[in-house]
């Protein structure tokens, strides 16, 4: 493999206390977790004893001031860990940035320490039941009533939408019908009346991770709580935000399949057929050698992107072709282990079987797939 050089020893030191926790505080209760369909709620208050929540963010608000390289190391390493349930990432690297970004002061330093610390449980809700990737058709509104919004609407698929505290809800303010023009980011507190959450939804895989529906009837939303200081700004963000999301995709599908393809070369070492290793047979020995010469080349794209990340440099197409590229190679290699591991590969108690059901999200949320196909033919 060609060495990484993206990373430090300072880094490295970083990675070995994320490790030690994923070791010790999430995968022993994995079961229980996806038994209750979402993590404890005391795990999110040991990550920010940890200093493992927002670490991007400035010291002031609570944050290490770190770059996203660690960012990046904290999901390579719930990755390899196997996990799937703790929403860290999208509490740390989508919501609290949009809040640094583009909130005023005041929104700072009321939201960011105390999601910091684990008290405030992020989300930001999106999607619709009727609108998918289709942000600019979103249905729900925000209308401006005195010093409050008045929300109403729903939004379906919202990660750590469960346990959640403080949502962006992207929200239509306008009525020019000119889609994006419309569109605002609301910061809503879930402790708000008439704010109500669905239970966790029954998905095929990602047991642990609290997905939810979110309910918003007449929702009353202080008008200081517009992100970005005036409305019809919701669609800018968004898309500020977007290559960043979609790359963190990407470095955890890589990750992922580099976990999986690690239990794999084990196994097939350990078990035998016919009197002798699964992996002594020629063609296992091609099929690990294609998937790790595969692996290889995504790594170094991926790894490119961070760096023009920290550039800020990574364009939107190179985002949604490491998004599109890597998910899709990410299925295809945990699916070639599930088949080397024979039987054994379908029994959930083996590493691949959990990671073969969880990995099918990642072609489709961030944007599907097909929606990444289109933004790079747009660059044509």
């Amino acid at each position: 493999m060609i060495p990484r050089t993206i990373f430090t020893a300072e880094h490295e030191d970083f990675r070995k206390t994320v490790k030690r926790f994923f070791a010790e505080e999430v995968v022993p209760h994995r079961e229980a977790w996806e038994a209750q369909q979402h993590v404890d709620r005391g795990l999110w208050n040991k990550a920010g004893e940890m200093g493992l929540l927002c670490i991007t963010m400035p010291e002031e608000y609570g944050g290490l001031g770190v770059d996203r390289s660690y960012s990046a190391i904290l999901m390579e390493e719930q990755s390899y860990a196997g996990d799937s349930g703790v929403g860290f990432s999208l509490h740390s690297d989508i919501v609290a940035p949009y809040i640094n970004n583009f909130g005023t002061k005041d929104q700072k330093a009321k939201y960011l320490p105390r999601m910091a610390t684990g008290e405030l449980v992020g989300a930001i809700a999106m999607t619709e039941p009727g609108t998918g990737s289709d942000l600019q058709a979103v249905k729900t509104t925000a209308q401006l009533d005195g010093d409050h919004y008045v929300l109403n609407g729903s939004k379906i698929f919202i990660t750590n939408g469960y346990l959640s505290d403080l949502v962006i809800v992207v929200a239509k303010t306008g009525n020019s019908g000119e889609g994006a023009k419309d569109i605002s980011l609301l910061l809503v507190e879930a402790a708000s009346e008439g704010f109500s959450k669905g239970k966790p939804l029954n998905k095929v895989g990602m047991k642990a991770q609290d997905t939810c529906e979110l309910f918003f009837d007449k929702v009353r939303v202080p008008k200081e709580n517009l992100l970005g200081g005036k409305e019809g700004m919701g669609f800018v963000m968004l898309m500020q935000e977007l290559a960043w999301e979609r790359l963190m995709i990407a470095i955890t599908s890589v990750a992922g399949a580099e976990a999986a393809l690690k239990h794999t070369i084990d196994y097939t070492k350990s078990r035998k057929v016919f009197g002798k290793p699964v992996g002594a047979f020629q063609n296992t020995r091609f099929k690990l050698a294609e998937m790790k010469a595969e692996l290889a080349i995504a790594r170094v794209y991926v790894d490119r992107c961070i760096e023009l990340t920290l550039k800020k440099k990574l364009g939107v197409d190179d985002a949604a072709t490491a998004k599109y590229w890597t998910s899709d190679l990410m299925c295809k290699v945990i699916d070639e282990c599930v088949q080397l591991h024979g039987g054994y590969g379908y029994m959930l108690e083996y590493p691949v079987a959990r990671a073969w059901i969880d990995a099918r999200a990642q072609r489709i949320y961030g944007g599907t797939n097909e929606i990444m196909k289109e933004l790079i033919a747009r660059t044509i």
